[in-house]
């Protein structure tokens, strides 16, 4: 994924998105028909419907590949880049089977759909999942169930409660060590 020059890989990647959400679209087409999902799972709440995957699911992977690829343009120590890839492919793949799992577990009428949903809250405390991998990877995992626009909006909530609920944090540990930096020693 960060192998080639950013724009090729970016490139590459949004065309496979695109490809398999035209896969994805046939297949419903032919199968039924392409669904359209009423927000919160409400139906006095507006459909929005799958075709928009078309659009949305390769925007998103330009996006927020181009986000990792910045931020891993960042690392200049020797062998950062290649820590900082496997660390963000690991996320990616953690946040993908994560909302795979919940995507089955909702098409299966299972109960740990609440388990997993509010285990993805929970889990934005203790990992940083406003991170473009972890959006992205969520986003994906949930795309064939509900299609592109929802997972996108579900995923997106959990950044915000993540970067909110980090950031709150960090300033409670700043006031708690009243504004001192860290290691500074000063009284």
């Amino acid at each position: 994924m960060f192998s080639r020059p950013a724009l090729h890989s970016r490139l590459a990647l949004a065309a496979c998105a695109l490809a398999a959400e035209v896969l994805h679209l046939g297949w419903e087409y032919t199968h039924g028909g392409v669904p359209s999902h009423h927000l919160l799972n409400r139906a006095d709440l507006p459909e929005v419907s799958n075709w928009w995957g078309l659009m949305v699911v390769p925007l998103l992977v330009w996006f927020l590949v181009g986000r990792i690829q910045r931020r891993g343009a960042t690392l200049v120590q020797a062998g950062s880049r290649e820590r900082f890839r496997a660390l963000a492919q690991a996320r990616f793949g953690a946040a993908l089977l994560w909302g795979a799992a919940l995507a089955l577990a909702f098409a299966q009428g299972h109960p740990a759909v609440g388990f997993l949903f509010g285990g993805a809250f929970a889990a934005g405390l203790l990992f940083h999942v406003y991170r473009a991998e972890y959006v992205l990877g969520f986003a994906l995992g949930l795309t064939f169930t509900f299609g592109a626009v929802l997972p996108v909006l579900i995923a997106s909530v959990i950044a915000g409660y993540s970067f909110l609920a980090h950031l709150m944090i960090g300033a409670l540990l700043r006031l708690g060590r009243g504004n001192r930096a860290r290691g500074a020693g000063l009284p």
